[in-house]
């Protein structure tokens, strides 16, 4: 009962951020799934819902996606993916996650310090490559856009929505990848779809808080949100190094 406990209030306020930010989803269910899980259903549990969430929220949010970057993320993840199977095949997951934390929490400190950076063709293309990486490997895209969104100072609406209209390819792609190259089982889609109440009741709660969070707040908020994964997956990696 404690364990079911912990895997509804992860997936509650893993959604209500996914709502009100666009990427706190992953960055928040996969790092304490993998307290729960085995890696691969963990992921597995993330993508399928993170793609539930992008479907349900993806229509009512249409108007402010920037198409032209979502094209450029999806091209440069095109060529990540294979790159985060082959890490996840090979390479030590753990080891991974200090990598990751340590380049979050470097990052997050620059952006605190108000390092900006500006948005070009190229960037677009190598964070979208990033996210791909990421979400084969460890199933957390999130944290490369949440640092290019934050350093160029984008608008949260904008950001909200051209993460969600990633986040339909790269994960349908990711879930795919994982299935053939991995395998599934029953565990993964039986969690998934009894998460499925708790996932839109999360949506609403994060609609509504969306519509409170002032720039400024929401730009605290994610600096809080980085800092707290960055932290989280250091020291997790350090317990089992």
């Amino acid at each position: 009962m404690g364990t079911e406990l912990i895997f509804i209030s992860i997936i509650l306020v893993a959604s209500i951020l996914q709502s009100s930010t666009g990427l706190g989803f992953s960055i928040m269910a996969t790092p304490f799934l993998l307290m729960l899980f085995l890696p691969q259903e963990a992921i597995q549990i993330n993508i399928i819902l993170s793609l539930i969430i992008s479907i349900s929220l993806i229509l009512k949010i249409r108007k402010d996606i920037d198409f032209k970057l979502v094209k450029r993320f999806t091209l440069g993840s095109i060529v990540g993916v294979p790159f985060g199977v082959l890490i996840f095949i090979n390479i030590n997951i753990n080891a991974l996650k200090l990598g990751v934390s340590i380049l979050l929490l470097l990052l997050t400190l620059l952006l605190i310090c108000n390092f900006k950076v500006k948005s070009t063709k190229l960037r677009d293309f190598t964070v979208g490559g990033l996210s791909g990486v990421l979400t084969t490997s460890i199933g957390m895209p999130g944290p490369p856009l949440l640092l290019y969104f934050t350093g160029t100072d984008t608008e949260k609406g904008k950001l909200r929505a051209t993460t969600l209209a990633f986040y339909l390819f790269i994960y349908f792609i990711s879930l795919i990848t994982q299935i053939i190259i991995t395998g599934t089982n029953k565990i993964i889609w039986e969690s998934s779809f009894y998460s499925i109440p708790i996932v839109f009741l999360g949506l609403f709660i994060g609609q509504i808080i969306f519509k409170w969070l002032s720039q400024r707040t929401f730009r605290i908020f994610t600096y809080i949100l980085l800092i707290c994964t960055g932290v989280y997956l250091f020291l997790e990696s350090l317990s089992l190094l």
